[in-house]
């Protein structure tokens, strides 16, 4: 299939009789969103390992095991009255989305309670804390953009 060099390509898929007449279809492209291979992977084949901020996490999609380029997805979790270390990232805007368990939520310095269901955006440059609360392990989501990265981590 040729592509042309503009911005935006058409493709043609022609039938099996070399022709786009009637029954052909045409579609316009960006050739920056163009992906020959799908990633999928299984959070139970990653293997679980401590953050910097003390949490546990398991990589589902970063650089480390697909060709993340923006963003990175993992899961954490913290044990019954843990807390993660009171941190901020320079680069890195983040989304928690909470699982399982009950705890609460510090940044810059207001705390909420946090369960099931909620979604929680921690703005670069922003100091922020979780903490498991007591009797119930606290398991959620995180969402950085750019990915992840211990050396985007600071603390006080």
């Amino acid at each position: 299939m040729a592509v042309s060099k503009e911005t935006f390509k058409t493709l043609r898929f022609e039938s099996a009789m070399g022709s786009c007449g009637k029954g052909g279809i045409a579609l316009k492209l960006d050739p920056l969103f163009i992906h020959t291979t799908m990633t999928v992977l299984q959070l139970e084949d990653q293997a679980p390992f401590t953050t910097k901020d003390g949490s546990t996490i398991r990589s589902i999609l970063d650089q480390s095991n697909a060709p993340v380029k923006n963003q990175s997805l993992a899961e954490a979790s913290l044990p019954s009255g843990r807390a993660t270390d009171r941190h901020y990232h320079k680069l890195s805007e983040e989304f928690y989305f909470i699982l399982e368990g009950q705890g609460s939520m510090e940044i810059d310095g207001e705390t909420r309670p946090v369960a099931p269901g909620d979604a929680i955006l921690i703005p670069q440059n922003a100091w922020h804390q979780i903490t498991a609360g007591d009797g119930t392990t606290l398991r959620f989501l995180c969402c950085c953009a750019p990915p992840y990265s211990h050396e985007d981590t600071y603390f006080e």
